[in-house]
């Protein structure tokens, strides 16, 4: 499927902004229900996060590979999926549309548009466990895209699920994802003063899967799927 950039773009930002929706959505409402239980609010964000994401990457993918995270994005030019002179453009719509979603999602429980995080999120352990969680992130798109390429949404969808029980930061594992929870001070939120770290540490673990994958599965199929990382259906 060969979309014309402009298609592609808006589907990165509107995808990217239903994500953040439902993100900051279910963890404000999550929260609200729990009554001081975390464990339950993580539960009922890391759940409905993985429910909303199979549902949109299903959605968006054919048209523009719903990569939806900057990290996704450099890797799959990195490996020719889409032109360097097009990632610019998916950044920025990935960027601008979290910023949206987290707007959405404070507009529909009566809270500022944006406002700050002090939601605390720094030292080592939390930005080796954003390297650890992007590494894993790109390690299973990359192992499915190139065995069984139909998996990808769900085994996506699973991991992202999983990953904020394993991992001391919760798992953002998505630079654009990071920006915009700073602007959020609700349970998901994280402090603009911590948001550098765990971006490069999302940088270097998507780099790091990536060189990986290379080395130990080299081969895509002839014809890789436009779903979460397109191939040659998006090259000039």
């Amino acid at each position: 499927m060969n979309h014309p950039l402009p298609k592609r773009v808006v589907a990165e930002a509107a995808g990217t902004a239903l994500l953040l929706a439902a993100v900051v959505g279910s963890g404000i409402m999550g929260e609200r229900l729990a009554a001081g239980n975390t464990a339950v609010a993580l539960l009922a964000n890391t759940v409905a996060t993985g429910a909303a994401l199979v549902a949109l990457i299903l959605t968006f993918g054919p048209i523009s590979g719903a990569h939806f995270n900057p990290a996704i994005t450099l890797a799959d030019a990195w490996q020719r999926g889409i032109a360097w002179r097009e990632v610019p453009s998916y950044i920025l719509a990935q960027v601008c549309g979290a910023f949206v979603g987290v707007a959405v999602a404070h507009s529909m429980f009566g809270l500022p548009l944006f406002f700050a995080s002090h939601h605390a999120r720094s030292g080592s352990p939390q930005v080796f466990s954003e390297f650890v969680a992007t590494f894993g992130l790109l390690a299973v798109i990359w192992g499915c895209v190139r065995s069984r390429e139909s998996t990808v949404p769900f085994a996506v969808s699973a991991y992202i699920t999983a990953a904020p029980w394993f991992t001391a930061s919760t798992s953002f594992a998505n630079p654009a994802v990071t920006l915009a929870r700073c602007a959020s001070d609700t349970f998901v939120g994280i402090r603009p003063a911590d948001a550098p770290l765990f971006i490069l540490a999302q940088l270097a673990g998507a780099f790091v899967a990536t060189a990986f994958f290379r080395w130990l599965f080299p081969l895509l199929p002839n014809d890789a799927p436009s779903v979460v990382v397109p191939h040659k259906g998006n090259q000039p």
